[in-house]
């Protein structure tokens, strides 16, 4: 099998997007995957058996992400926290894994390490979103906080 470059798979992605109305979708893209020939064939599990699975497990981690508690703030306000956090560190382990918010923050380890990895989605999203002139006072508290 031969290797796909980046190339290959922007012109591709970019090609479907174009086709759809400038919007990429993702059923559109899997649509064109499905041909054994395309650039983006390899990028998919068509094995359904493992496929399935592979979507629970999906499904269980943004299960995980998407739970949300709220704590008050005050007597008539409170805030959305999310429940379960996944560390980096955990992410390098293999499968994977969420904890307990309440648990990392009263640990200081993990506390740093969650810190460390809100950081760097930071620096992500300053990246993401740097040519958004708009958000250039977000930007700078955010590189305010960074240093």
């Amino acid at each position: 099998m031969r290797t796909v470059t980046d190339e290959e798979v922007i012109t591709e992605l970019r090609r479907i997007a174009a086709a759809h109305g400038g919007v990429a979708k993702a059923q559109a893209v899997v649509n064109a995957a499905r041909n054994k020939r395309s650039v983006l064939h390899p990028y998919f599990d068509w094995d359904d058996s493992e496929a399935g699975e592979s979507w629970r497990l999906h499904q269980a981690r943004n299960l995980l992400r998407v739970v949300v508690m709220y704590e008050p703030i005050d007597e008539k306000r409170s805030v959305e926290c999310r429940v379960f956090v996944s560390l980096t560190t955990d992410r390098d382990n293999d499968g994977g894994g969420y904890r307990v918010t309440h648990t990392v923050l009263s640990d200081p380890e993990q506390r740093r390490q969650l810190l460390c990895d809100a950081r760097s989605e930071m620096k992500r999203f300053i990246a993401k979103y740097q040519k958004l002139d708009e958000l250039a006072k977000v930007f700078a508290a955010m590189n305010d906080a960074l240093d």
